[in-house]
């Protein structure tokens, strides 16, 4: 009976899994360029080449767009995906609170102002900073903006307004709202060439993905799935309150910076490689939680998958339903997600009545 039990208890992410897998197996077929069998084998003598030093070889235009372009993108909307389920089952988690989600409650918002101030304050002068650190240089000033949200939002939802989801989803939007404002003051001083980077940031788009953002988001996703899944057995205690998981020898405090720290950096490296791309946060987590319950130990790993997944299914949809046009993925998340938030927003008012 044990043994059948444990084959239920990991059923669920074996299930997301192998739905993941086939997802992306799909995925990479389909799109503005057709992708044969023989561009697969020319991709892996794509990848032989530099190697071989042999440059009277040239790609074929399939292999080239397999490789450089649809291979990176789709796992790097995984790799988002993931993060920004990771980041909403911990803001979750934090707050005590199943509507909290980095992008409702600005946390996206500030990373992506971070980004905007960037582009428009420095303007020129970043081309005097070295190509090695002006790679980081958005990644970093996004990940200061999601930290300073993530620390104010901590600070209010349990110095002014305890225990209050009223008050800590209006401090979300007010934060929304601010951010928002500054980044309608970057677009009007922005020159054309920063209108149409700012524009990305507003709408969101996977399509500047390349290899080396895959391995930065590959590593940071792995390090913080790795520290966190230490933390599950906290993660359940301090659900119970803070004064119960005192009680019990949790350092709360720290509990909470770390988690704070690991939603500002997930959720800033996405608004910064990816824009603005909201409700994967919300909705990933909740629905495994009504799948498998509240326990961390399954709600962290499965909220990842399901988030990877969901960001794969709405970019694959975002360059495909309108070949040879490219629908931004922000407007799919974003009509998917608003119908949903209202559905959740109508079952916690059923559940309080």
């Amino acid at each position: 009976m044990n043994n059948h039990l444990a084959v239920l208890r990991v059923q669920p992410g074996w299930w997301l899994v192998v739905l993941l897998v086939l997802t992306l197996a799909v995925a990479v077929q389909v799109g503005a360029v057709h992708v044969s069998i023989a561009d697969w084998l020319a991709m892996v003598k794509l990848i032989e080449w530099p190697a071989l030093g042999d440059p009277t070889q040239t790609p074929s235009a399939g292999s080239h767009v397999l490789f450089n372009l649809r291979l990176p993108r789709l796992l790097l909307s995984v790799l988002v995906g993931a993060s920004l389920g990771l980041s909403g089952a911990l803001t979750q988690s934090l707050f005590r609170n199943p509507l909290a989600e980095p992008g409702l409650l600005g946390v996206s918002a500030g990373a992506a102002c971070a980004a905007a101030l960037t582009i428009v304050l420095l303007g020129e002068s970043v081309a005097v900073i070295p190509a090695q650190a002006r790679v980081w240089l958005l990644p970093f000033a996004a990940f200061i903006g999601a930290l300073v949200v993530c620390f104010s939002l901590e600070y209010m939802a349990r110095w002014i307004a305890p225990g209050s989801i009223a008050a800590l989803l209006l401090t979300g939007i007010a934060m929304n709202a601010l951010a928002g404002a500054v980044i309608g003051l970057c677009t009007y001083l922005a020159d054309d060439d920063q209108l149409r980077s700012l524009s990305f940031w507003t709408l969101g788009s996977l399509a500047g993905a390349q290899w080396p953002s895959v391995w930065l988001f590959a590593g940071v996703l792995g390090a913080g799935y790795c520290c966190l899944r230490r933390s599950t057995q906290t993660l359940n205690a301090l659900a119970l309150g803070e004064a119960a998981a005192r009680h019990i020898g949790v350092d709360v405090h720290g509990l909470r910076r770390q988690i704070i720290v690991w939603v500002a950096l997930l959720a800033g490296l996405a608004v910064a490689f990816c824009g603005m791309i909201s409700f994967v946060g919300l909705i990933a987590p909740h629905l495994i939680r009504l799948w498998v319950g509240p326990d961390q130990r399954q709600l962290l790993p499965l909220a990842t998958l399901l988030g990877g997944l969901l960001l794969l299914v709405a970019d694959s949809l975002a360059r495909t339903v309108a070949v040879p046009a490219e629908i931004p993925v922000g407007i799919f998340t974003a009509l998917v997600g608003g119908p949903f938030f209202f559905l959740l927003v109508r079952q916690a008012r059923g559940q309080t009545t």
